[in-house]
């Protein structure tokens, strides 16, 4: 049983990382781009396109997926190349959770998140997009050696060589997507001072009983906030922090 979870966690690391070498060759050959998401030609026509110039470095599985893909329309190149992108996620989150271990990626990708937040050189180096993609993701990786799932690093190393909005946000958002993918609704917490087991259960459970389903807390040490916590889920914002009531009272006193 144990070599089955295994195999699958392989199987999607293998079509999740495919799928990703294949959005990063699009990346950087334009005309193949724009040739493959043309919708005007035939599928077959697109599919031996990209099978004759990078088919020999993908599976039979990820060819298959990828024949797929090309069967649905989309609007632009970019799209095509993020639905790509999209696909090797789910695939990766797939095999992280038939193995049970999609809660740990999640958990990586939010520790990921804070590393990136305290340190703003490194933040600084991943943002230079002077700097080639292969040269960041070897910062990464040199950082998150032994340290991480192959799930996780593998999901880091994708944003980091093609960022969308920014490495964090990027990075926050894979986290989100980990939950949302295990069923679990996102809760930003930002506390004054690192919660404690009880604290953090207390609140999961509130939480829970609030929203109607299972929730994951993504943590943060804000010490600005003088005391308490703020919670964000979604566009709703719980705000009770000690800097917050000062506020509140600053604004009822005026």
């Amino acid at each position: 049983m144990l070599a089955a979870s295994s195999d699958k966690e392989a199987a999607g690391l293998r079509l999740g990382s495919e799928l990703f070498e294949l959005a990063e060759f699009l990346d950087g050959h334009r005309s193949l781009r724009v040739a493959v998401a043309d919708s005007d030609r035939g599928v077959e026509e697109r599919f031996e396109l990209v099978r004759s110039l990078i088919g020999g470095q993908l599976s039979e599985e990820t060819l298959k997926v990828v024949r797929s893909a090309l069967e649905r329309a989309w609007s632009t190149p970019r799209e095509l190349r993020e639905g790509i992108v999209a696909l090797g996620r789910r695939a990766l989150f797939t095999g992280a959770k038939e193995q049970g271990v999609l809660k740990t990626v999640e958990d990586q990708l939010v520790d990921f998140g804070e590393i990136l937040g305290r340190e703003p050189e490194l933040q600084m180096a991943l943002s230079d997009r002077a700097q080639p993609a292969a040269k960041r993701r070897e910062l990464v990786a040199n950082l998150l050696y032994g340290k991480a799932t192959a799930v996780a690093e593998a999901l880091i190393l994708q944003v980091v060589g093609r960022p969308e909005r920014g490495t964090i946000d990027d990075v926050d958002a894979l986290a989100g997507a980990a939950a949302e993918f295990s069923g679990r609704r996102v809760a930003k917490v930002a506390s004054a001072a690192k919660l404690s087991d009880e604290q953090r259960e207390r609140l999961a459970q509130s939480l829970k009983r609030l929203y109607g389903q299972e929730v994951s807390l993504h943590e943060r040490v804000d010490e600005s906030l003088l005391g308490g916590a703020t919670v964000r889920v979604g566009d709703e914002l719980i705000d009770g922090s000690l800097r917050g009531r000062i506020e509140r009272l600053k604004s009822r006193v005026a």
